[in-house]
């Protein structure tokens, strides 16, 4: 049997998982996962996010929501690989008991923990925890839903998560 906690997910890997791309891609690898329990991602922050620019001149942090959002796209990634999630979208629904212990700048690593506390059919709950050096920075639980891609006119055309509309209009 495969020790699936040394899975490791590339750029590439992760946009066939989640839709979101450059510049709201907030997850660079996958660098753990426990089928059906846990994931752990990573996100090199650059100095040249475009946020930094005005959050904040001459003092760059990384904007709380961003590093919500970048624990919501690991939890995303688990969620379209836990059982019956082919062929459907996590969509993020609801933040409960959130904290911000400490600003992330340019050059910091920022690791995401996210644990499944609960799956309900289209409906679950996960925990995610972000750390900066081994030191937590935030932290909270997100709900998300479950969305069929037919029902939001998306497919997954060579491996990637696209709008259908577009992919019928594109002449490539």
């Amino acid at each position: 049997m495969v020790d699936r906690r040394s899975v490791r997910m590339d750029i590439l890997e992760i946009m066939t998982h989640i839709p979101h791309r450059y510049p709201m891609l907030l997850v660079d690898r996958i660098l753990e996962f426990e089928p059906g329990r846990r994931i752990v991602g990573l996100k090199n922050v650059s100095g040249n996010e475009p946020y930094f620019a005005g959050h904040f001149p001459g003092h760059p942090v990384m904007p709380g929501v961003m590093i919500i959002e970048a624990m919501v796209q690991v939890g995303g990634v688990l969620a379209s690989l836990l059982p019956g999630a082919e062929r459907k979208l996590a969509y993020f629904a609801a933040i409960d008991r959130c904290r911000f212990r400490r600003p992330v700048r340019p050059g910091d690593q920022l690791i995401t923990e996210v644990v499944v506390t609960r799956v309900r059919d289209r409906v679950g709950k996960m925990r995610g925890t972000g750390r900066v050096d081994g030191e937590v920075v935030a932290d909270g639980v997100f709900t998300y839903s479950m969305v069929s891609l037919e029902e939001m006119r998306q497919g997954v055309i060579a491996g990637r998560i696209v709008n259908l509309e577009e992919a019928e209009n594109d002449p490539v």
